[in-house]
């Protein structure tokens, strides 16, 4: 089965490096990787161009202009652009394990997408990861929030990943789901403008759809690099969205990935 890798990112380059490193360092490596460049600048460009030069997997760079916070429309892009069967999802702040393509192959499951965690990590131990080009971390290490997030055991798995059909905690920091599934439901919504809710929204037609979500506990592990809050004041009319998906039922959006497939790459 072949798996894309898709990676949001805005100018952050420091962070991007390492979660590209992470990546590239799989047991399991991903069958391409591309990313979702929300109108980063040069700086990114040439980061992705240095790092494609010598890694193991093709690295493919999907931009657009920067007009404001529009994840979801960028990781249309790329997953237009990208050719797996299944897409595995990440922010460009999300350093992964070494079994993390591995663990998310073997949770993937017809009729479901899949919702993993993530360990947070704190303002000073970002910046000694992002200076020393840290990728692995252990239960010990300074700096951790959540330290249970950091175990993998095949048994706490089995004992705690569960299936509903909640909407609660949805992020697609760490989310996959078969690429028919994503086309069924026309992407993301395009019309999504200002941090916040576009994943939600995306699930909450997923689950219309009849998919149910699936809750990967102890498996998938990724490191979340600290950032500032970002800015929320496009919150209310995204909030306006998801209500109208719930409420009409939506399992498919308007303005979508279609839109990207369409044209020519």
């Amino acid at each position: 089965m072949k798996i894309s890798l898709i990676i949001t990112t805005y100018n952050r380059p420091d962070a991007l490096k390492l979660v590209l490193k992470s990546a590239t360092l799989q047991k399991r490596t991903p069958d391409e990787i591309v990313i979702a460049d929300d109108g980063s600048t040069k700086e990114t460009k040439k980061l992705i161009e240095s790092m494609g030069k010598n890694s193991p997997v093709p690295i493919l760079h999907a931009w657009q202009e920067d007009s404001g916070f529009r994840a979801a429309m960028a990781r249309n892009r790329a997953i237009a652009l990208s050719s797996g069967e299944y897409i595995v999802m990440i922010d460009g702040d999300m350093v992964l394990h070494p079994s993390f393509i591995e663990d998310h192959l073997s949770a993937a499951e017809p009729g479901c997408f899949v919702q993993g965690g993530r360990v947070l990590l704190d303002e000073n131990a970002t910046k000694e990861a992002i200076s020393s080009g840290k990728i692995d971390f252990s239960i010990f290490s300074k700096g951790i929030d959540n330290r249970k997030n950091m175990i993998r055991c095949n048994l706490l798995k089995s004992l705690f990943s569960s299936k509903n059909r909640s909407l609660k905690g949805v992020r697609t920091c760490n989310f996959a789901l078969w690429r028919s599934d994503i086309l069924r439901a026309n992407g993301f919504d395009n019309s999504f403008v200002g941090w916040g809710r576009e994943d939600s929204e995306f699930a909450a037609r997923l689950l219309n759809g009849a998919l149910l979500r699936k809750n990967l506990k102890f498996a998938a592990i990724a490191y979340h690099l600290y950032h500032k809050e970002s800015e929320r004041a496009g919150l209310p009319k995204n909030d306006d969205i998801l209500r109208r998906t719930i409420e009409e039922k939506r399992s498919r959006c308007e303005d979508g990935i279609d839109r990207f497939i369409e044209e020519p790459q």
